[in-house]
């Protein structure tokens, strides 16, 4: 079984995608480690040609992934693939040379100069979906910012545009434009955005799953003493990190996988092929897009496509256990 989904593009691609955060390594936003900590480049790129021979064919990265580093691999090995589908994201000032990112660069000017640093980077002519990437921008203020993508769209530099957002007004106020054609947003097993997801499946956009793994506890690696290294997003005391808390694994959602493991785990599956197995049966317009550093975790996330989605009544189960889970948004 190989679960595959018609896209924007006019093709149909499997189901899970590949995110390319992890494989950018180093940056900053101010004095904030925003990155997985290290990388080695040589697994990264064996990891990226894996997964395209493997059938990946969605690849999201960000300008921001690695001040750019990731746009670059991703150039250089899967550019040259005619039917690798390429998302990028702006909305930062990126800086290559010292590897930091931000304030918000959002003018028309530099929404170009972003756009065509992605297409340099990528050695791409033409990106295949340009999102927003600040989840939080006022949707009162974004205007302009939804302009410049139509206009980069006629132009044939973008060939669609969306939203990196969590919030439904953002996500509705500009979903009417031509172009428009994907959100971004958190979706897993405790993530089960309800609101943006009936949004996309009502008005048929393609959701791309962040964070599907939930920041890798999905994988089952983690131990509630394991402590995560300094450099490492996940052990920053910022307000959004819900999966880890003071640089360990929140207790929560330990006690959550543990209490749906055995379900997640039907048919053979790893943990983490259940956890994307459970995204694949929960909606039909879903394509999520773990995080990976090395060839095993593109083994392991892509044979999803051939587990497919969990079964109807193991779906069933797994609400009736997380019915009234307390950390379930």
């Amino acid at each position: 079984m190989t679960v595959t989904m018609k896209i924007w593009t006019g093709s149909s691609v499997p189901r899970v995608g590949m995110g390319c955060w992890a494989i950018g390594g180093p940056m900053k936003a101010g004095d904030l480690p925003t990155y997985y900590g290290a990388v080695d480049d040589d697994e990264s790129r064996r990891a990226l040609r894996l997964a395209y021979d493997l059938g990946a064919r969605v690849f999201d990265t960000a300008a921001n992934y690695g001040a750019g580093h990731s746009e670059t691999l991703i150039g250089e090995e899967i550019s040259r693939y005619d039917d690798a589908v390429i998302v990028t994201k702006f909305g930062y000032v990126v800086d290559e040379v010292d590897k930091t990112w931000g304030p918000y660069l959002v003018s028309p000017e530099g929404i170009r100069q972003t756009i065509n640093d992605s297409r340099r980077r990528l050695r791409r002519d033409v990106i295949d979906l340009a999102l927003l990437h600040i989840n939080e921008f006022p949707a009162e203020e974004a205007e302009p910012i939804f302009e410049a993508l139509v206009g980069l769209h006629e132009e044939g530099k973008i060939r669609a545009f969306g939203w990196s957002t969590d919030f439904i007004e953002s996500a509705r106020a500009f979903a009417h434009l031509p172009g428009f054609v994907a959100i971004e947003n958190d979706y897993n097993v405790f993530t089960p955005a309800r609101e943006v997801m009936a949004l996309c499946e009502q008005d048929g956009f393609v959701s791309l799953s962040r964070l599907p793994l939930a920041m890798g506890l999905l994988t089952g690696k983690y131990r509630p003493d394991d402590k995560l290294a300094g450099d490492d997003i996940r052990a920053q005391n910022v307000s959004w990190l819900r999966f880890f808390k003071n640089g360990k694994p929140n207790a929560a959602y330990l006690d959550g996988i543990a209490a749906i493991r055995d379900l997640l785990q039907t048919g053979e599956r790893t943990l983490a092929q259940g956890a994307l197995g459970w995204i694949l049966a929960k909606s039909p317009v879903a394509l999520p897009v773990p995080g990976f550093k090395t060839e095993a975790q593109v083994r392991d996330n892509l044979g999803t496509l051939e587990k497919g989605p969990l079964p109807a009544a193991v779906m069933t189960e797994i609400d009736k256990v997380l019915k009234d889970f307390a950390v379930i948004d």
